[in-house]
């Protein structure tokens, strides 16, 4: 799903906000979890998951084109972890 497909199944199922109220909330919504892991928080959303910024070491990488060994700094990546109800929920749906 794509983010205007939520702003748009949102608008829909919720008809009296505009849509340039719902984009605005969408917006807001992912400038909260962006601010929070920024601070190096976690995010948790109960029964979907959880948010949580994964520190990664510096390490040699390779370019796939040249074959060249590339140093890779040491950084912070946001990293989600499904919560237990939506892995059940995806595990049934799709067996």
């Amino acid at each position: 799903m794509l983010k205007s497909e939520l702003i748009e199944k949102l608008e829909t199922e919720n008809p009296h906000l505009s849509p340039i109220e719902v984009e605005r909330v969408v917006e807001v919504f992912f400038e909260s979890i962006t601010q929070t892991l920024e601070k190096g928080a976690r995010v948790e959303l109960r029964g979907f998951g959880t948010f949580a910024p994964r520190y990664r070491k510096a390490r040699a990488g390779r370019n796939p084109r040249t074959g060249e060994i590339v140093p890779v700094p040491e950084k912070y990546v946001p990293f989600f972890r499904a919560g237990k109800e939506i892995r059940e929920k995806i595990d049934s749906t799709l067996k």
